[in-house]
């Protein structure tokens, strides 16, 4: 970037420009601010947002519209079930049951009824069906049903209403909250934790606003985003968003107050004090944001929608927070002058660091025994890697949620007595011409209870299959593999098969792609940024090897905390996909804000004293900003939904896991131990190899000409 650019960022530090920044930003939220409230408003809730795109299964979601006349109108059946813990059904069990039948009435769709109960084979349940609307009074409905069917319940008979509707309520009602949830935590997390790091009553305040400012943006440009260019926004990316660009903002402002303070030792001016911090601070926070976006971008070219739809409105964020942190935050900071340090100001002319730190006795450490140090790092880090091996994957809908909603215990009740798939049969939708032939076909193959006729639209028509098996479980996906094969082989039926079990075994199938496509992708672009930050080809393949290394250790990590600690049943399918991109996108900040340094104090002083000023100039603020961004995902762990908080704790361990022992040890000694060839085949490699070797004070773990200028 050339001295123009980074002259006019940094101009909020100058004595007008400041107040024309703050103008800015303040009429820009004054604008945008009723957009922001919408996002909601373009949220895709519909049943394919988080399904492959080239699925089959989603492609009968878009087949069955045909067989609506609005959109607005799909029937989704509610079931209540009614039961007795041991022995048959009592008298007063199927009055209730009988009794709610006409109870249900005023909560049908238009020209549906409500089945008889239906008794299972070994006398000790009733089912009863009640097909209702999916309108945007969904939920309520549910609650309504739900009530008609616990009022009254004679002793000795429990009831529950699942089904397909009524999972979907249930989740709506997690995401409901969701976003006041993760905002209210992630607000808390990140002020304790600035009150914590500044001990002083006033500067964390400033990230904050300075957060809530990219906040607001980023809610307002990705709703323009979803509503004019398409962008897809599903419930899960805009919870997820939030905790994004605080994590990601905050980081940005912890690097960025630090350099300044650094600056305020050396400079009276605070206004030449923040030209300089921002100017020594962009590249590194330019290659943040850059790494960030960039990587998440590259979920585009995820088949899952839900991984599409994080990765773009995450790389939306990471830009938003950017623009924020180095435009509002310096031009607040010098507007309040030195006293928001208060009471520990930084004084013109007082040394940087007042006496040693840890971070210089680190330092120290690895200077004495550089290969010894990150031999020591690669094997703690590869015990962590051993954590993956036999790890479970997929998740079974009685597993998703943390405390099982109602919908789940109804579906361990129809398990107990019915066929498994009565709840919620496959769907088959072919050309009508050949019901009778996929009728046929499909009566053959094992693992199919039954199958009845479904509607009928034009020249298509639908069969709904009731499986032997529970939904969500193995062999019911197996059983969806042998009916495609089936259907597929009736000449001119075009059979498409679809429903719960089919989405999970191709949204499964699709995971699996979307790994080994996407990651490749990852790594390169990844590559290519760290090649046009850092000026060299070996330096960027070290700080990409230490990650993906970083990576799997805390996949492996993060298994055994759900294994022993969480006691979840397995790891959600789309986890190792969306870890790695996180990670690697977020992780490897923390080696950018490193390196960066260590480059510009080799430039200076050479490798060895450069790396070794890098990692104490650098320790206490990536240090803070780790933890930071850490536990602002820890917030997922609290979550109910466990895709959420399996995400939450694996970023939360890979970050800890980058910020303590991957640039801590790993990688400043790996560059000390290569030498200048860090830097090869850059000009620092050739202006190192011209100067003479200089001596580190490792007694000391900082550089005496360091100390000197400090």
């Amino acid at each position: 970037m050339s001295a123009r650019i980074k002259q006019l960022v940094a101009a909020p530090g100058g004595h007008r420009t400041k107040w024309l920044v703050l103008a800015a930003w303040i009429l820009l939220l004054v604008a945008l601010g009723p957009l922001a409230g919408k996002l909601g408003d373009v949220e895709d809730t519909g049943p394919n947002a988080f399904l492959p795109r080239s699925a089959e299964s989603a492609e009968l979601n878009t087949e069955l519209e045909k067989f609506r006349g609005d959109p607005e109108d799909e029937i989704m059946p509610a079931v209540a079930v009614y039961s007795v813990p041991d022995g048959a059904m009592t008298d007063a069990g199927r009055q209730k049951a009988e009794a709610d039948v006409r109870a249900f009435a005023p909560y049908l769709a238009a020209g549906e009824r409500v089945t008889p109960p239906v008794p299972s084979d070994d006398g000790g349940a009733l089912m009863t069906i009640v097909p209702i609307t999916d309108e945007d009074d969904l939920s309520d409905t549910v609650d309504a049903v739900r009530e008609v069917a616990a009022d009254g319940v004679p002793p000795g008979v429990d009831v529950e209403v699942g089904g397909p509707a009524a999972s979907l309520a249930d989740s709506v009602a997690v995401f409901d909250s969701l976003d006041a949830t993760l905002m209210l935590a992630t607000l808390a997390v990140v002020t304790v934790l600035l009150l914590i790091t500044y001990r002083s009553p006033v500067l964390w305040l400033f990230p904050v606003l300075a957060v809530g400012f990219a906040a607001v943006l980023t809610q307002a440009a990705t709703y323009l985003l979803a509503k004019h260019a398409s962008l897809p926004v599903d419930p899960q990316a805009a919870g997820i968003l939030m905790v994004l660009v605080f994590g990601v903002g905050t980081d940005y402002a912890l690097l960025l107050i630090a350099r300044y303070r650094e600056e305020l030792h050396r400079h009276e001016n605070r206004h030449e004090a923040m030209q300089l911090a921002l100017r020594r601070c962009f590249p590194a926070i330019l290659a943040s944001a850059a790494t960030i976006a960039v990587g998440l971008s590259c979920l585009y070219f995820a088949d899952i929608s839900s991984s599409r739809s994080l990765g773009l409105v995450g790389a939306v964020g990471a830009v938003c927070a950017f623009l924020a942190l180095v435009t509002v935050l310096p031009a607040l900071l010098v507007i309040v002058g030195r006293w928001v340090f208060w009471p520990f100001v930084p004084r013109h002319g007082t040394p940087v660091h007042g006496h040693r730190t840890v971070w210089s006795r680190i330092g120290a450490a690895v200077a004495r025994r550089p290969r010894w140090s990150w031999l020591m790092s690669l094997g703690v880090t590869a015990l962590l890697v051993f954590g993956v091996v036999g790890m479970d994957f997929g998740l079974k809908q009685s597993e998703l949620f943390q405390d099982k909603p109602e919908s789940v215990v109804a579906q361990e009740r129809i398990s107990a007595h019915y066929p498994s798939g009565a709840s919620d049969p496959a769907d088959i939708v072919t050309h009508a011409d050949a019901k009778d032939a996929v009728r046929a076909a499909v009566g053959k193959v094992d693992g199919v209870a039954g199958v009845a006729d479904g509607d009928t639209t034009g020249d298509l028509a639908a069969l709904r299959v009731t499986l032997d098996d529970e939904p969500d479980s193995d062999a019911a996906k197996d059983t969806i593999d042998d009916l495609r094969t089936a259907v597929g082989a009736v000449d001119g039926a075009d059979a498409l098969v679809g429903g719960t079990t089919a989405e999970a075994l191709d949204t499964q199938r699709a995971a699996d792609r979307d790994l080994r496509v996407v990651v490749p992708i990852v790594l390169l672009v990844v590559f290519l940024v760290l090649i046009g930050l850092l000026r060299a080809l070996v330096a960027p393949l070290v700080l990409l090897a230490t990650a993906v290394l970083s990576n799997v250790a805390a996949l492996g990590a993060s298994y055994l905390l759900f294994d022993h600690v969480f006691d979840f049943a397995a790891v959600d399918w789309s986890i190792p996909l969306m870890g790695f991109v996180f990670l690697t996108a977020l992780g490897i900040d923390y080696n950018i804000f490193l390196m960066t340094r260590v480059r510009e104090e080799v430039a200076l002083h050479g490798h060895a004293k450069g790396v070794l000023t890098g990692l104490t100039s650098t320790g206490g603020v990536i240090t803070s900003a780790g933890i930071v961004l850490a536990a602002t995902f820890s917030v997922f762990a609290g979550l109910p939904l466990v895709t959420m908080a399996q995400m939450g704790v694996l970023v939360g361990v890979g970050v800890l896991l980058d910020t303590f022992l991957i640039r801590t040890v790993m990688v400043p000694a790996l560059a000390l131990d290569l030498g200048r060839w860090t830097w090869w085949p850059g000009a620092l490699f050739r202006h190192e190899t011209r100067r003479a070797p200089a001596a580190v004070d490792t007694a000391a773990g900082l550089p005496e000409a360091d100390r000197v200028r400090a």
